[in-house]
């Protein structure tokens, strides 16, 4: 096949037929949608071309930077979309947790506004917010940018309405069940929304990531609320999976199947069979379902070191601050906003740690805390016990909930410690006490003044 642009290979993803013998389901044909065989690797070609082909001519005449907010795979499709047409492109982003995927963006001449990351558990208040600065930039910079806005554009939607629901169905025709993980949505509300047309009783099914866990390219349910979207009336079910279950499915794909399918595509067929298996057994009739798969395992090589250390020979930490369990978090010692005040007032050593982004942190935070995002306590707490058995610690994420994993394993530890009830915004909503940096100029004219 000659082609002579690279776009026209985005689409018409093969789809592929599983076995019985490997997903184990007597009454349903299970097929997995190939979107990784994508040119650039993934199912978000297909919204980044259909986002940007109507205008990038225009954008290229006008001389303007495309700007978008993305974790991965979006950036890194529209990244080579503007190279190949000359045009300027920058990525502003919060979400980078994984090392490759930031270094293919760099590889490619991305120009990569990367905010401090966001803690796993997200505060609405925080003003380290992709959207919100780069609608800054763009009120600075009036007529420099075209905004895409992925997370509110319906071309990313129409985008797989007329290629991933047309292309399954005209694979095998009409599908029962259509199962897909949820970032931005496009791809399972544009498709789901074809394949329902052809088969009013079909399903779609939602896959999302448990909370407190991390699969790149899928949302936990404290994230939900970030996609314009997003809309939970659209699923028939919303299924929720855990990083080990995904990454199960995905060594199943990758090791019997022979497709190279990343953490989003093994957590997106291991939603679909715990889905599937519960209807199997009650059918008279044979069914079909379809999934998602993503992209491609090469870009998470070093998130699963850390997730799955024996797949690479490596020793795997059994105390580790990864496997507090949800019923240890939940028994985590915690104080009230109130009692966490008796606490400072006493002046018996105390560390407050801050587990939010470095600009939330900046902009309002305890007097006298210090700040350590989630990953970075993350890293630190696996090498060691940082913490001595004088003091206690305090720990302040945005709405309480990872500060538990963490007060749960250090209370183990023999640290006198405690998670912040209701986080920085049970704090402030208390009408507790708070500062905020103080810029360097501003801190020298008060000086001068006095």
């Amino acid at each position: 096949m000659l082609v002579k642009h690279v776009t026209e290979l985005i689409g018409e993803t093969p789809l592929f037929e599983i076995s019985p013998e490997i997903h184990g389901l007597k009454n349903i044909d299970l097929y997995a949608k190939l979107e990784l065989l994508n040119p650039f690797g993934s199912v978000k070609d297909k919204s980044g071309w259909n986002v940007l082909k109507d205008d990038i001519e225009q954008i290229a005449r006008e001389g303007k930077t495309v700007i978008e907010s993305s974790s991965g795979n979006m950036a890194k499709a529209m990244q080579l979309i503007c190279s190949i047409n000359n045009v300027e492109f920058k990525i502003v982003t919060n979400r980078i947790k994984v090392r490759e995927v930031k270094q293919i963006l760099q590889l490619l001449g991305a120009q990569l506004d990367e905010l401090p990351g966001l803690s796993e558990c997200p505060d609405p208040t925080d003003p380290n917010d992709p959207i919100t600065f780069i609608e800054q930039q763009m009120a600075k910079e009036p007529g420099k940018y075209f905004h895409t806005s992925q997370y509110t554009n319906e071309k990313n939607i129409t985008a797989h309405y007329g290629t991933t629901g047309t292309e399954i169905y005209n694979d095998v025709g009409s599908i029962d069940y259509f199962i897909g993980g949820l970032g931005t949505t496009g791809s399972t509300r544009g498709a789901g929304t074809f394949l329902k047309e052809k088969n009013p009783n079909m399903k779609n099914v939602g896959v999302i990531a448990a909370k407190g866990h991390l699969l790149p390219g899928i949302r936990n349910q404290d994230e939900m609320y970030e996609v314009g979207l997003f809309r939970k009336d659209f699923y028939d079910e919303i299924v929720v999976v855990d990083t080990d279950e995904s990454l199960d499915a995905m060594l199943t794909m990758i090791r019997k199947c022979g497709i190279l399918a990343g953490p989003t595509g093994g957590g997106s067929l291991a939603a679909a069979l715990k889905y599937l298996k519960k209807i199997d057994g009650t059918l008279t009739e044979r069914k079909k379902a379809a999934f998602i798969v993503c992209d491609r395992v090469e870009w998470y090589l070093s998130y699963l070191q850390k997730a799955r250390p024996s797949l690479f020979a490596l020793a795997e930490k059994e105390d580790s601050i990864r496997k507090v369990s949800a019923e240890k978090q939940e028994a985590a010692p915690q104080v009230t906003p109130q009692e966490a005040q008796k606490w400072i007032d006493s002046k018996e050593p105390l560390i407050i740690v801050d587990m939010r982004g470095a600009l939330a942190f900046k902009a309002s935070r305890i007097p006298g805390s210090i700040n350590i995002p989630t990953d970075a306590l993350d890293e630190i707490t696996d090498a060691g016990v940082p913490f001595s058995n004088g003091q206690k610690v305090l720990f302040v994420c945005p709405q309480g909930d990872q500060s538990k994993r963490f007060a749960a394993f250090y209370a183990d530890k023999g640290v006198e410690c405690a998670s912040l009830s209701g986080g920085f915004v049970g704090w402030r909503d208390a009408s507790m006490p708070t500062e905020k940096s103080v810029k360097k100029k501003n801190r020298e004219l008060a000086g001068a003044v006095s």
